[in-house]
Parts: structure tokens; sequence; C-alpha cells
């Protein structure tokens, strides 16, 4: 009897333990990797949070959790098997592009934990998947982009977006922009450009100098790495005078438009801000405590899941207590946002020449 009692305390304590330990974790990322400053950086932000990690100081790197980069797309499946062959606790991967890897790869290891980020269709009960309301997030900056140049006194105001490769996720950037301009200047002009790529930064550069040169005012861009070539053009127009701006995406991408740092002069008026942190954060905590479940969860502007930066004091004080109120008027339901390109086409005054897709 005492017997089957130790036995029965040994199995209860290795059971607490492996609840209580923490969890392994491999992320996967396009060719961008985690140095993007956008997408890919704040899953890696969300995984240092989650072991009380720092970018300056990953020491548990290697042991608890680690990430690998694939060059071309063909590496996506191969990268995939062999961190489930490795027996992580849970495989991350991000972004769209990675769908039909996963939904390929999943099956074959139905004890495998997986997050897939940006994906709401690979339907397996080993995946969770996280998605965002990025229209809502990109309707506030679309405000903010509007009401400065209505502060400016810009006449016939000019706004652009640049996009990496179109798909269903990036139309709910660029809409829900286009949204938010409206709502304050019904009749701006918008223009738009897909770069197709993630990592070329050299293309997002040129098309914001030919715009800015043209006149375009602002510019946002959601494209990964490659929309940081729009925020370099930005701030080298900006140090030479020019009245324009760039918007950042997913992470708060003020730093990175700094042209005087000592006045803490930036190109970038504001980022909207996708907090992929808080997928990452939230599948390892489900994980550890042993509650992790395949399916959609949504991380929208009520859950604080995405927003706006106000870092920039060129904003504006008005300008942000503006955009809290709208913001509050989303969360309520009072502002209805498209997240297609059909729907918002389908408004009243919405471009009907747009390059977005919904599919």
């Amino acid at each position: 009897m005492k017997k089957v009692l130790l036995a029965a305390l040994i199995v209860l304590m290795a059971a607490q333990a492996a609840i209580a330990a923490d969890p392994t974790v491999r992320l996967l990322t396009d060719v961008s990797g985690v140095d993007d400053k956008s997408f890919n950086a704040a899953a890696w932000r969300g995984i240092l949070e989650f072991y009380g990690d720092s970018l300056a100081k990953p020491s548990k790197k290697g042991s608890a959790y680690d990430v690998i980069t694939a060059q071309t797309q063909d590496m996506y499946i191969p990268n995939i098997k062999q961190a489930s062959d490795e027996g992580y606790d849970l495989v991350i991967v991000t972004g769209f592009t990675f769908a039909d890897a996963l939904g390929e790869v999943a099956p074959q290891y139905p004890s495998q934990k997986y997050l897939i980020v940006d994906v709401d269709w690979v339907n397996h009960p080993n995946v969770m998947q996280a998605t965002y309301t990025e229209h809502e997030g990109s309707y506030l900056v679309g405000v903010a982009a509007a009401l400065k140049a209505k502060a400016d006194k810009i006449k016939n105001p000019k706004f652009g977006f640049i996009g990496g490769i179109p798909g269903a996720v990036i139309t709910k950037f660029e809409v829900g922009y286009v949204q938010g301009i409206l709502s304050v200047l019904p009749g701006a002009q918008i223009l738009d450009y897909y770069a197709n790529d993630w990592a070329k930064p050299e293309l997002a550069k040129a098309q914001a100098k030919n715009w800015y040169d043209s006149g375009v005012y602002c510019i946002f861009s959601a494209a990964g790495f490659t929309g940081s070539g729009a925020i370099a053009m930005a701030k080298e127009y900006r140090a030479a005078g020019k009245n324009v701006w760039a918007i950042g995406v997913d992470s708060d991408q003020y730093e990175d438009g700094l042209y005087d740092a000592a006045k803490g002069k930036s190109a970038v008026l504001t980022s909207m801000i996708k907090k992929v942190e808080a997928s990452t954060l939230y599948a390892l905590k489900a994980i550890k405590a042993g509650t992790f479940k395949g399916g959609v969860m949504v991380f929208d502007t009520k859950s604080d899941g995405v927003g706006f930066s106000d870092k920039n004091a060129e904003l504006g004080k008005d300008i942000v207590a503006k955009l809290n109120a709208v913001k509050k008027d989303i969360i309520s339901g009072k502002v209805k946002v498209f997240a297609k390109y059909a729907d918002a086409k389908a408004s009243k005054g919405f471009p009907q020449n747009l390059q977005a897709k919904d599919d």
C-alpha cells in the first residue's frame, strides 16, 4: 500500500513540476528575422519577456528558447519539421506566408503545439491562431495623419500607403488607414504601392522619395523591414526641413525615425502598434498552465491588442486627446471600421482603385 501511495505521489509531483517548469519554444521567422523592427521583433519581445530576458541579455537563448530565420520560403516546411522533431513545447511561426507550410506539417505532429500569428484558417486542434484587428489601429493612425495635415494647414493633402505582399492582413492595415484619413478629410487623395517583399527597404525608400517629391504629406507602411525605407527617406527630408511624415507599424518606431536625437526630433509621427508580443506571451503562459488549446484568438482595440504611439511630442496633445476619444468610440461600437476592401469600397467616397486584396 505504501509503495502504491509513494508511486502516486511521485507521479503527482512530476505532473506539478511539468506544469510549473517553463516551456521551451522556437520562433520561426521569414527572411527579415527578429531585427525587422516590426512584426518579428514584437513576437521576439514577447518571448524574451516571458523568460525575464531582454534584447541586451537573452540569457536563456539556446536553452529555453531560440529563433531560426528562413532565407527562402522553401525552408518553411523543413524548419517547422525540425523544430517539431527536436521536441519544443511550442513552435511559433509568424505571418500568413507560413500558413500553407504549417497546415501541411501540423497534422503530422498531433502532439506538438503550434502558434501562428495573423492567420485564422489553419484549423487543426494543435494550432493556436492569433489574429489582430489591424484595421482598428490603422484607422487611428489615419486619423492622426489627417489631423496633423489639417493642423499644418496643408492644402489638398495626399497620403501614401506601402504594403509588403498583398493579402487579407495587409488589406486591413490599408483600408483602416484610409478610412481614418477620410473621416477627417473626405477629399484627401490616397496613393498605394506594394513591394511584394518583406525585406527590401530600398524599394520603399525609392517610392517614398517619389511620393514626397510629388507632394505626399504622410506615408504609412505595413511591409515588415521593407517599410524601414520609407522611414529612412522621411528622416532625410525632415532633416533637410521638408514637412513630410512617416508612420511606423507593429512596434513603436519613433526611435527609428530620429534625425535629431538631442532634440527628440523624429520623422515617425506615430506608429500603429500591433502587440504581437501579447500573442506569444499568451501562448507560452497557456503552455505553462496546461491550458493550451487550438483555435482563434482575437486581440482587438478593447483588449489593447492594437493602438497608436503618442511618443512623438510633435503629434500634439490636442491630437492625442482626439485619438483617444476615437479609440473609445471604436471600442463602444460608435465608430465601425471595415476590415475588407470590398466592404470599404461600398462606402461613400472610398477609393475604388487601390491595390488591396481580400484574399
